[in-house]
């Protein structure tokens, strides 16, 4: 039965051109105040580091400027005379935190700028600029020297800048453009207006800037991938590598070799290596065991990981459709992540920021993050893969612009719509805001580029592909090829609502029904997930940025929060007898107008445990 009250309160409302409060996490503080960052000593890329690297992270210049045309005027457009202004970089200008403050339009360009220096290179050695994200698209210049250009705002990206360098001081630039919500680009729940699910739009650089000196035969990217057999450990490794010479592979388990392999790469642009690893010490959350790998290519030398586990969807002892992990039935309790912050939006002010949100989760009784249209850093799946916690990823959502009918009210109000609606052909396209051949492509290679990127951490055990059908399209061929790619993954093909019956995850979205286990016609069996529901809200006084809340319940004070809570989690524990193979509650943190987080937005007060002197 349909629970009007509750889909009454979730209505979605105009949003309210009201400034959002500035909270300040413990980590922004300190970020605010200009203390030094002990984690910024991690490496940005933990499964391709080495010791010769340097953070460009800090202050920059930037500019905005005026460009009816941006949409092709950032590939050739030059840099303002003045309007220069001090930026916090890796941090947007709309974050609190970047001292900008400033909403970049779609019909601007933003530019940075920085000096260096660079380090003094060997003849045979280069030097390697790397961003580990940039939103959306932009060209990169040294000493005006174009570098490279990039498309996507969520990935990573790296130019050899040798050529272009001089002696003493570089000049950096970038120029970039990003339409936000006015486009059709991969934007995940950025919004030029936000409000309810929505949040603040954010622009240009929003991971850390680095560069690093190698010798001119290197490895130039690594994919790890671990696998388990029949007869043990495989360790499967393809790595770019740049230049001819003898890829040799060490495998370590606390300091003692376990393998080894090498092969000559003659000329080629990949390599690949297989090591066997007998009977390897698997990886799981409550002993999240990694392997070391060192790499040597002439006189490169490079570092990486890896962890050994199997994930797999199979019947349980009495027929039930279960996710296993090494083998053993393992019930999924997930919580939504949306990995946004009050100071630092969708850039984390600090690594320990990260740990945190971990470890929160973990002592709330979670043994999973389903990490929501957003592709974290790559330090945040390096955390997860030390600390011991599931990973369910989500791809990033785009398209035009969503139909309220179709995306919300349809799927709400008419359950039987979930598994009716078709997204294949052009109608279906512009039904579901997926009709810019454009958006099609870069969902798919971006798709593709977000699997190689996280393959090599245990911790990431799913894919999700679609979100509610935000931009959906041809689900049944994308969970095909992602498959096809990764064999050793769980696939949701389509969570929430208009289901392809395809993948491992029968995926729905309950906040509006009594919980329970319904039925799947899919032919192949898939274990049933609610893999959201709840959002209970509970704005806490003096942590909120907003008067107003958004949420799909609101609670009076902690104690009826906590109540509702944990009534919502016994009610979703209690259905694995029925079937229920795993959950995930929405969700860990508020994020601006929703206060249905587990957290405060600032991070400094958990709801659960504030609201009772005894937490559980």
């Amino acid at each position: 039965m349909l629970d009007i009250k509750r889909v009454l309160a979730s209505k979605p409302r105009k949003p309210e051109h009201v400034e959002l409060t500035t909270l300040l996490t413990p980590w922004g503080e300190r970020v605010a105040a200009g203390e030094k960052d002990p984690s910024a000593a991690s490496h940005p890329r933990p499964q391709l580091a080495r010791d010769a690297w340097t953070s460009l992270d800090g202050i920059w210049e930037c500019a905005f400027v005026f460009a009816p045309d941006a949409a092709s005027a950032w590939r050739a457009s030059t840099p303002p005379a003045g309007g220069w202004q001090a930026i916090r970089v890796p941090f947007s200008p709309e974050a609190p935190l970047s001292g900008v403050g400033r909403q970049l339009q779609p019909s601007e360009l933003l530019w940075y700028r920085r000096t260096f220096d660079a380090p003094e290179l060997a003849a045979d050695e280069r030097l390697i600029l790397h961003f580990e994200a940039v939103d959306w698209a932009c060209s990169v210049f040294v000493n005006g020297v174009p570098v490279c250009e990039h498309v996507g705002g969520y990935l990573p990206f790296s130019a050899d800048v040798t050529e272009a360098l001089r002696p003493g001081a570089n000049h950096l630039m970038l120029c970039v453009f990003d339409p936000s919500d006015a486009g059709t680009q991969l934007r995940g729940k950025q919004r030029l207006e936000r409000g309810g699910i929505w949040y603040t739009a954010q622009s240009g650089i929003w991971q850390d800037v680095w560069c690093e000196v190698v010798p001119a035969a290197h490895v130039s990217s690594l994919v790890v991938d671990a696998r388990m057999g029949a007869d043990g450990g495989e360790l499967v490794l393809l790595a770019g590598v740049e230049g001819e010479g003898t890829l040799i592979a060490r495998v370590l388990d606390e300091g003692r070799e376990v393998a080894r392999a090498s092969v000559r790469t003659a000329g080629a642009r990949e390599a690949r290596l297989r090591l066997k690893v007998d009977e390897p010490h698997l990886w799981r959350p409550s002993d999240p065991h990694l392997y070391d790998i060192e790499l040597m290519f002439g006189a490169d030398r490079a570092r990486s990981y890896c962890g050994f586990r199997t994930v797999e969807v199979r019947p349980d002892e009495s027929g039930v459709p279960r996710v296993h992990l090494n083998g053993k039935a393992l019930f999924l309790r997930g919580v939504l992540d949306q990995g946004y912050w009050p100071d630092g939006l969708m850039t984390a002010p600090s690594e320990a920021a990260f740990a945190h949100d971990i470890l929160a989760a973990r002592e709330l009784g979670f043994n999973m993050l389903r990490m929501h249209i957003k592709v974290e850093s790559r330090r945040f799946y390096a955390l997860c893969d030390r600390l011991g916690i599931l990973v369910w990823q989500d791809m990033v959502s785009g398209g035009g612009a969503y139909g309220a009918w179709q995306t919300s009210y349809k799927p709400t109000l008419f359950r039987a719509s979930w598994s009716m609606a078709t997204d294949e052909g052009p109608r279906a396209a512009r039904r579901l805001a997926a009709d810019d051949p454009g958006y099609r492509r870069e969902w798919r290679e971006t798709c593709v580029a977000t699997v190689r990127l996280l393959r090599g951490h245990p911790s990431v055990v799913g894919w999700t592909l679609f979100n509610e059908g935000w931009g959906q399209f041809d689900a049944r061929a994308a969970c095909d090829d992602v498959r096809a790619m990764d064999p050793t993954r769980l696939i949701s093909a389509t969570s929430g609502w208009y289901d392809r019956l395809c993948g491992d995850i029968h995926s729905v979205h309950n906040y509006f029904r009594p919980l329970e286990v319904w039925r799947d016609v899919a032919r192949e069996p898939r274990a049933f997930v609610i893999s959201e529901f709840g959002g209970v809200s509970w704005a806490v006084p003096d942590h909120v940025s907003l008067a107003t809340s958004y949420g799909y319940e609101a609670a009076a004070d902690g104690a009826a929060y906590a109540r509702e809570v944990r009534g919502l989690l016994d009610r979703a524990l209690s259905l694995r007898a029925g079937g229920l193979a795993g959950y995930v509650y929405t969700q860990l943190s508020d994020v601006e107008e929703e206060t249905n987080g587990l957290l405060t937005y600032d991070r400094r007060v958990n709801k659960l445990a504030a609201s009772s002197d005894e937490p559980r």
